[in-house]
């Protein structure tokens, strides 16, 4: 008998997406599961068949091959040979028993899906300027998540009535199968372990527990953040499902560039333009610093273009401890684009006596480059 296609199996297409996929499964194998429907043959199969199709169609690698070849794909080896009872329990088939059947089988390493209704984590970007990275500041911060039914407290269930037993698994989070050779305990689809079932949902939250609603938060940025920096609020994420615990919320700082300042780790760094009469004659120059005043550094007398002079802790703070980085400051000689007649006849009359003097420097960069031309 011809295999059924894999997406007409579970009720999805090939556009649908790895968690539509899932969730089709998940139903027929609540469906269908053994337990559910001891002695029946039928429902068995239809286990089994569900299940091969969810093996292949829930790994990319094996969709795309059953996409581009069909069950040809899988055959002589391939990968999802002889339906439910030969796949190899170990490999090939460990995302199916993570997914529903828990850690292991064969009654070791249970675990509790409870924790699948903990809140999903959520991510916030927040741009701020280089002077609030240096200050550090609150922010109101407004974004759209779920937050706890008032109506029925996050349990899920109307007021009055409690959390049921799961119908599925009584109330133990786990079932048992018997597939060929194997006995497999498995958490239970149906309750993800939990043991419990909503029997009489909420009217406002639909048995969820949970809500959409728009937050407002303040928040404390501290000083010294950086660009990319990571911020975690614990518990400031979407509520969970039956009053399981909330996801985290993620601040990703982003630091705007400066008009002047350039920052290395806690390092700023500063370029400050100087006349060649202040770098020749030397002069005394104020530069703003981050926190808004000003400092003042000395120009020696014959200074160069590019010289850096180092102010400690003018820098950023570091954000975990108490020290602080300094300020670099770069001075660039400033060539004068255009001269009046006087600044002509000064600069003439300076390089004629510069050449009269003929500068140790200069002159013996010219004996080498003439000794190179030789040569």
């Amino acid at each position: 008998m011809a295999k059924r296609d894999y997406y007409d199996v579970l009720g999805v297409n090939k556009n649908s997406s790895s968690d539509q996929i899932k969730s089709a499964y998940r139903k027929l194998a609540v469906k269908y599961h053994p337990d559910k429907n001891k002695g029946d043959k039928a429902a068995e199969e239809k286990f089994k068949e569900a299940s091969e199709a969810y093996h292949v169609l829930s790994n990319d690698e094996r969709k795309q091959n059953y996409d581009n070849f069909g069950h040809a794909a899988f055959e002589n080896g391939g990968g999802a040979r002889g339906g439910f009872g030969n796949f190899d329990f170990s490999s090939s088939f460990s995302d199916i028993f993570e997914d529903f059947f828990g850690e292991g089988f064969g009654g070791g390493n249970r675990r509790s899906k409870r924790s699948n209704y903990r809140g999903s984590d959520l991510r916030y970007d927040l741009t701020i300027d280089l002077e609030d990275a240096y200050s550090g500041k609150k922010e109101d911060i407004k974004f759209t998540t779920s937050e706890k039914c008032e109506n029925c407290s996050g349990s899920g269930s109307k007021p009055g009535y409690d959390v049921g037993r799961c119908s599925m698994c009584s109330g133990h989070g786990q079932v048992r199968s018997s597939q060929g050779f194997f006995t497999v305990q498995q958490t239970c689809p149906q309750c993800s372990g939990s043991g419990e079932e909503i029997t009489n949902p909420c009217n406002s939250c639909s048995g969820q527990g949970k809500k959409q609603a728009s937050k407002r938060l303040s928040v404390t940025i501290p000083k010294g953040v950086d660009d990319g920096t990571r911020i975690r609020l614990a518990g400031k994420g979407e509520a969970g499902s039956r009053g399981a615990g909330n996801g985290d919320l993620y601040l990703f700082i982003n630091v705007n560039s400066h008009d002047l300042f350039k920052r290395q780790d806690e390092h700023l760094f500063f370029e400050c333009p100087i006349s060649i009469a202040d770098a020749a004659l030397g002069s005394s120059i104020e530069i703003p610093t981050i926190d808004g005043g000003k400092a003042k550094i000395k120009i020696p007398p014959g200074t160069q273009s590019g010289k850096q002079f180092r102010l400690r802790g003018k820098g950023m703070p570091h954000m975990r401890g108490n020290s602080v980085g300094d300020l670099y400051v770069q001075v660039n000689t400033e060539v004068p684009i255009s001269l009046n007649k006087e600044q002509k006849e000064l600069l003439e009359k300076f390089r004629e006596i510069e050449n009269e003097k003929s500068n140790p420097s200069i002159k013996k960069f010219f004996q080498k480059a003439k000794s190179f031309w030789k040569n």
